[in-house]
């Protein structure tokens, strides 16, 4: 029931399903299709399977989320940390841009996963400044926010310049969200539309994180030159899915199956043990017939939580939450969760998440050891309870369900 409700959250969130309903009118030049993230390739696909006239363009998405287009390049970087195939793939979107009119159209398709696989450093930040950074603030804590209101500052083409660049060409963006509130400034760093955040939130974000820039990194925060746009003329966004979509989609699925629903929304963030204990805290509240909603009944969340990297072990955030859920239930009968990340990738890892029950801990070692060490991805390995469902081809966030049967 837990995978099959996962299942129908990432169904619901597929470019084939989502795409075509908000596919434009042909404009009069011409139609270059530009975009960026896990699930841009599949994307793509849908546009040119659903587009009646000439098309061309170029999009870069994760390594292993490629789909195969005929007038569309795919090209393959890395996540979450960039690398030069994202640079050199970042340069070329923006030269294909640079030259059109204002009767053509740029159709921009952009998901979460953007932010990396879409990485032009702007001078005098280099590169291995950029992967560096990205790397202490994975560790961090930060959330998806203070990451690319950062990210965005020290960018070429995220935070609207990609827009800028195309001027004075219309650019319509199809997004597909993985962000706690859908804001279409931070879905992949909004390469295509206007950015509300500022260089000073940049530079708080670092001293927050007691992040220390590097000397191009510092240049360019400390430049007002380098602020983004707050106003883009030519840009229009549509958000075609988002994680409220494919909570429905799943809680649909539960009621049909005789379970009630208590949703807790789409949008929720903070530390993943933290989530866990309050998600543990209410399936013990209902398994004792104290809670909002009466068992049989399930629980589910989306949103983005963080982890704050303190061991050396393996595992993302979704990982994470299912081993500190587990702890806090303790073994808790008739109580089962699922936490996985819509993508099929958690963190930087092969698995999408894991699966909780009863005896998860009576199963396997030390729990509370392998949380100290941030190594939930070994500790649901040895139990063959991984969640891995390889590339999925979209990124509507986390998804999380806590079954609870009657007492």
């Amino acid at each position: 029931m837990l995978r099959a409700m996962f299942d129908a959250a990432v169904a619901a969130a597929q470019p084939a399903l989502r795409v075509p309903g908000f596919l434009p009118p042909r404009p009069r030049g011409r139609v270059v299709v530009v975009g960026a993230g896990k699930a841009s390739a599949a994307m793509a696909k849908a546009v040119e399977d659903n587009w009646d006239g000439p098309i061309s363009g170029l999009v870069v998405t994760r390594y292993g989320h490629g789909a195969p287009c005929r007038r569309i390049e795919i090209v393959e970087a890395a996540h979450p940390v960039p690398d030069d195939a994202g640079l050199n793939g970042a340069q070329r979107i923006r030269a294909r841009v640079a030259d059109l009119t204002a009767d053509d159209l740029v159709l921009a398709l952009i998901s979460g996963g953007g932010s990396a696989v879409l990485s032009l450093p702007a001078p005098p930040v280099t590169l291995d400044e950029l992967r560096a950074l990205t790397s202490a603030l994975l560790k961090s804590g930060a959330n998806i926010v203070e990451m690319n209101t950062v990210r965005k500052h020290l960018s070429s083409i995220a935070g609207g310049r990609l827009a800028q660049a195309a001027f004075p060409a219309q650019v319509l963006t199809l997004a597909i969200s993985d962000v706690p509130g859908d804001d279409p400034s931070t879905i992949g760093s909004g390469p295509t539309v206007p950015d509300p955040t500022t260089l000073a939130q940049a530079r708080a974000v670092l001293a927050k994180y007691a992040i220390a820039p590097a000397p191009g990194i510092a240049a360019r925060l400390a430049d007002p030159a380098a602020e983004t746009p707050k106003t883009l003329a030519n840009a229009r966004f549509e958000l075609i899915a988002a994680p409220i979509q494919s909570l429905d989609a799943a809680a649909a699925l539960a009621r049909a199956q005789g379970y009630a629903v208590h949703s807790l929304g789409p949008d929720l963030e903070g530390e993943s043990r933290d989530v866990a204990r309050a998600h543990a805290d209410l399936a013990r509240a209902i398994r004792a017939g104290a809670g909002p909603v009466k068992a049989p009944c399930v629980v589910l969340s989306g949103g983005e939580t963080t982890v704050t990297v303190r061991g050396r072990g393996r595992g993302g955030r979704d990982a994470e939450f299912a081993l500190a859920l587990a702890v806090e239930l303790d073994g808790l009968p008739g109580v089962w969760g699922i936490a996985g990340d819509t993508d099929g990738i958690d963190g930087t890892e092969d698995n999408a998440g894991a699966i909780v029950a009863p005896d998860t801990l009576v199963r396997g070692p030390d729990a509370r050891a392998f949380l100290a060490d941030n190594d939930a991805y070994s500790y649901f390995a040895r139990l063959g309870d991984l969640v891995v469902t390889g590339p999925t081809h979209t990124n509507v966030n986390d998804f999380r369900a806590i079954l609870i049967e009657q007492a």
